[in-house]
Order: C-alpha cells, then structure tokens, then sequence
C-alpha cells in the first residue's frame, strides 16, 4: 500500500476534483510511445517482468509472491484506483509488444500528491534510460494530473535509484518506514519535490 506524503497541503475541493477527473482521463501515450493504461492483457507479461528479483525486488508496493493469481488482483486494483481518480498503472511495451517496465502513480487528490514508483527490464537497466525516464514522468506528472508535490522512497541499500532520485532535484527529508503487501516494514530513505521547485528548476 502506498503512503502519503509527510507534507499536508491545504487542499480545496475544487482542486481535488479536478486531480480526480485528470487521473481518470489521463492519456499515457501523451508520456511517450508504447505507453498504455494496464489492462488484463498485460497480466501475463507482467508477471514475466516481476518474477525477475532484480526487477521486483527494491519495490515495496508490489504483491508478493508474483503469480499469475496475485498480478491479476493487483492490476484490478490498480483499475479500480483509476476509476476513483486515485492512480494510474502504466505499462510500457517494447517494439515487440512485450511488456518491458511499468509505472505505478498513487494519487491522494485531497492532498494534491501523487508517488511514484516502477521498474524496467533487467536486460534494459543501467543504459541510462531509467533516469531519462523517471524526469519523463514526473514532468507528466505535475502537468498532466495537476498534483503540487510528489515524495518518492527507495530502499535504504537502493543506491542507484537514490542517485536518480538525487539529481532529478527531489529533496531529502529523512527516513521513512513503509509496509509491504505482506505486512512487512522496510527502512526507506524519503524525499519530496514541490511542482514550483520542479518549474523552477527546469526553467534555469
């Protein structure tokens, strides 16, 4: 289950509203190409791409174990969200139509936030993709749902995410505790990143 930020904002319900109608029509073709809203389709494919411990295993929001029963699950979960206007599952296909990563939004409209988390395939890790990546998508994010902050986690021993995290300009505010789907804790280290930081930062 996905956590809320540490930050409360003073949401109006206006805006909540409208976070809620922008998750339900967002389009994730707009991210990029092979981009597509999860559907029962994909279950089999994902189940192949989160078998793989190296793919699955510093994601703390995933079921566990992954099988074909437990996938299925969460993607109708995940579809539900999105008709509440409270996350969106993301796969991404490659040039053969297989699915090759995938990204999770968690959405809290009445706080204006959203958190990310996803992977890609093993055989596509460390090309410099997932960075380019993760900037893609949190520029979507902040101007396609209309969020004004996103916080992000990652495991204490997850270095390379902790990098990418760093230099896209998210702020550091300590550790967190998070619960796994089996009701496990893990120590995560914890940042948050406002929408006026992100548009500052980017229009220097």
């Amino acid at each position: 289950m996905s956590t809320p930020p540490k930050t409360v904002l003073d949401v109006a319900e206006e805006e909540a509203e409208a976070i809620r109608a922008a998750v339900r029509a967002a389009d994730p073709a707009t991210l990029g190409p092979g981009r597509a809203i999860a559907g029962m389709k994909h279950v089999a494919g994902l189940v192949e791409l989160l078998a793989d411990e190296r793919v699955s295993g510093p994601i703390y929001d995933l079921p566990k174990p992954i099988t074909a029963d437990s996938v299925t699950r969460w993607v109708a979960e995940r579809q539900a969200e999105r008709l509440a206007g409270e996350g969106l599952l993301i796969v991404t296909l490659d040039e053969r139509g297989k699915v090759a990563g995938y990204s999770h939004i968690a959405v809290w409209p009445d706080r204006s936030a959203a958190e990310l988390a996803g992977a890609i395939r093993a055989d596509l890790q460390g090309q410099g993709q997932g960075g380019v990546g993760m900037a893609k998508t949190f520029a979507w994010i902040f101007e396609t749902l209309g969020v004004r902050l996103m916080c992000l986690t990652a495991a204490l021993d997850n270095v390379r995410s902790q990098k990418g995290i760093d230099a896209a300009g998210f702020r550091r505010m300590g550790e967190r505790e998070v619960v796994r789907a089996d009701g496990t804790v893990r120590p995560s280290v914890y940042w948050e990143l406002s929408r006026d930081e992100w548009v500052k930062r980017h229009r220097l």
